[in-house]
């Protein structure tokens, strides 16, 4: 398996990584194969949040005895100082291991949010330092959905690496924000490679992405035959024929009428809705155990929101994709109420 240099990290990782937020569906038996599969082809980076569940302690017993051959990153969403901490030191318990290599703030996506992470008195970056100094973690990344945020995270010189999605059609990273990490010498991890599940191409939407060599890409990994069948695309990587440009033409005229890219030009809603988590909750439905979106939390709390859109439409009118956001919200919406009372 190829590698490439991670940005500033130095680490040597390889071009296809794991993600592993869809182990929490499986059985830990199933899941610990799956990772281990992922192991023996080679691939040495494997991504989990302190969010995901179970995914944590799973990876931790599949690398038992290789963890000097991998780099794990987690992650976790700002919070108070104590509470990033307490995950810290839950991941490093999950995972069953002495340090992280790369510990990420988790889905900033807000500037606001970003200058609290690095106010110079009170920031919570400063805890990500200490963690760092007392040899928990080795290195600092960031991730985000929106595109103005991650390029203000760039620009800031404090994180070295960044995950964000990219796939063809989300493919403003190509312009925007990929040469901007090469100018900040910032490792660049691929989120969302298949649009969150929306994508069902896996040949023809890694052919695209491989055409970029110099960024770490982290499928969402159920199944061993799913990674053993794009590992076999990187291990032989091939154009883009024109029968597939055209397939993905018709894919991206297709899906992109209806695809949230979440850039947030949406907001603000004067409801209060979360108008992107309810555009984008068909992938989480697909990619998540039930119990991650019903059970409380911000998914389900932003989802409940829903029934609160009044229909005014300044939404879609701010919208740069001209997407049907009402008609998607009840969609979506009534797809949350169905998932609910079928696992109530």
């Amino acid at each position: 398996m190829e590698k490439i240099r991670f940005g500033k990290t130095g680490m040597m990782v390889t071009r296809l990584g794991f993600g592993g937020i869809p182990i929490q569906r499986l059985t830990e038996a199933e899941a610990v194969k799956v990772v281990q599969r992922c192991l023996d082809l080679g691939i040495n980076y494997l991504d989990t949040a302190n969010g995901y569940t179970t995914s944590e302690e799973r990876i931790g017993k599949a690398v038992k005895g290789k963890r000097q051959s991998v780099y794990i990153a987690t992650k976790t969403f700002p919070g108070t100082p104590e509470i990033i901490e307490q995950n810290l030191d839950l991941s490093l318990k999950r995972l069953d291991t002495d340090y992280i290599d790369l510990y990420q703030f988790h889905g900033i996506n807000d500037i606001t949010v970003l200058n609290k992470i690095l106010d110079p008195e009170n920031g919570l970056y400063k805890v990500f330092e200490k963690a760092k100094k007392a040899g928990k973690i080795r290195h600092i990344g960031i991730t985000s959905h929106q595109m103005d945020a991650a390029k203000a995270e760039v620009k800031t010189g404090k994180f070295e690496t960044i995950m964000f999605p990219f796939n063809f059609i989300t493919n403003e990273p190509a312009k925007e924000l990929l040469p901007l990490c090469r100018e900040h010498d910032m490792g660049f991890i691929v989120m969302k490679p298949l649009a969150g599940g929306m994508l069902d191409n896996a040949t023809i939407a890694f052919k695209y992405l491989l055409q970029f060599p110099d960024m770490v890409t982290i499928p969402g990994i159920e199944k061993i035959h799913e990674i053993e069948e794009i590992y076999g695309l990187y291990q032989d990587p091939q154009k883009l024929t024109a029968a597939e440009r055209k397939e993905m033409k018709r894919m991206t005229e297709e899906l992109g009428t209806r695809f949230c890219r979440r850039c947030d030009y949406c907001q603000p809603c004067a409801q209060q809705i979360p108008i992107s988590m309810l555009m984008t909750f068909p992938s989480f439905v697909k990619r998540l155990p039930p119990d991650w979106y019903l059970k409380g939390g911000f998914i389900n709390d932003g989802m409940e929101k829903a029934a609160n859109c009044t229909e005014c439409g300044e939404c879609e009118e701010r919208c740069p994709f001209n997407l049907p956001i009402r008609e998607m919200i009840k969609e979506n919406y009534n797809l949350y109420e169905q998932v609910k009372a079928a696992n109530a």
